[in-house]
């Protein structure tokens, strides 16, 4: 395993591009207990510095795919979304795929929900949704049950991937000294349930061009990624009405590559400081206010554009601005405040 990663580190360190069955050698070595900490660190970091291309990052994913624990649930897979971010942006955004699970599954489409702890940010998917009372160590069979019931699934991504145990450290070592890896690119094409439909958040706009045509090698049904420009050179991994949006499709919606204003879409461009979230115990009073039918304006607009775009992906409304109203709706009509009870009283049980 040592021998391979410094062979392919080598390969990097030249510009080559990492074939399929290069990055599935490279992968196994990196989850093994049979090549140091060091070699693996060189090895991504090498890769970091190449530039990870789109084929590439589709080859690592479908590796780790296959390595992750399979929670049963695809009966549900086909019709399925998941609206995941890479994360990384560092804008101070609220959780807004967070409510927008919650929306879409009121609508009556299955979401698959696959995230993490904050890392770059003081509140991240998973401590939201611990909050309102998701355990996150969830077994397949509550995982199962909650699909039946509540419309949706949270995966939290460390119970998910036992595989990534070995690669921790380096990964933890590497960012101490301010290094990406192809890890932070990763999480959201992992997704265990293998749903058919994503609406996936990139940090910059090379990354939304970068996933895009990954997420095209994998083959998915529809996708799309997107990325809000928030100023010259500062965005953020989600489509808001705050920001000019960059919009890049996959799959069915291959030919989708546009940048879609707030104006355009029907709404009145907000500052972006109302999309802004805090820490946990911030975020879920923004969350209970606006399942109450309050909240910041501008997050309330936000939250419905990218619950109709979720719907329209996967493929269950026919375009995005005949369902913005029944989404702000559902939001903020009473709907969502009842799924977030009944997600407190079933994991109660």
């Amino acid at each position: 395993m040592t021998d391979v990663l410094i062979s392919l580190t080598s390969d990097l360190r030249s510009g080559i591009e990492l074939a399929p069955d290069k990055v599935a050698a490279a992968a196994a070595a990196l989850t093994s207990d049979l090549a140091p900490d060091e070699t693996k660190a060189e090895f991504l970091s090498a890769l970091s510095r190449k530039g990870e291309t789109a084929a590439e990052i589709a080859a690592f994913a479908s590796f780790f795919r296959e390595l992750a624990i399979n929670p049963e649930l695809g009966e549900w897979s086909a019709r399925a979304v998941d609206i995941v971010g890479t994360g990384g942006d560092h804008s101070g955004g609220f959780n807004i795929s967070t409510m927008v699970t919650l929306v879409v599954s009121c609508a009556g489409v299955p979401v698959m929900k696959h995230g993490n702890r904050g890392i770059t940010s003081k509140c991240g998917s998973a401590d939201l949704f611990a909050a309102m009372g998701v355990p996150l160590d969830a077994k397949p069979a509550m995982q199962k049950a909650a699909m039946a019931e509540l419309g949706y699934v949270f995966f939290f991504a460390p119970c998910c991937h036992p595989s990534f145990r070995l690669i921790a450290a380096v990964r933890k070592a590497l960012a101490a000294r301010g290094e990406l890896t192809v890890f932070n690119i990763l999480g959201p094409l992992l997704n265990p349930g293998r749903p058919a439909h994503v609406v996936l958040g990139a940090a910059t706009p090379a990354m939304a061009d970068k996933l895009a045509d990954a997420l095209q090698v994998l083959e998915i049904p529809a996708g799309l990624v997107v990325h809000g420009i928030i100023a010259p050179g500062r965005g953020i991994d989600e489509l808001t009405t705050a920001t000019v949006n960059l919009v890049r499709g996959a799959g069915r919606l291959r030919h989708v590559r546009e940048e879609w204003t707030p104006q355009a879409l029907g709404f009145t461009q907000s500052a972006f400081e109302s999309v802004a979230g805090g820490d946990v115990e911030t975020n879920l009073a923004i969350a209970r206010a606006l399942a109450g039918g309050g909240g910041p304006g501008g997050l309330a607009d936000t939250i419905a554009l990218n619950s109709a775009v979720a719907l329209w992906v996967a493929g269950a409304r026919p375009d995005v601005g005949g369902s913005i109203a029944e989404a702000r709706e559902l939001l903020l009509g009473g709907a969502v405040r009842e799924k977030m009870e009944r997600t407190l009283e079933f994991y109660s049980r």
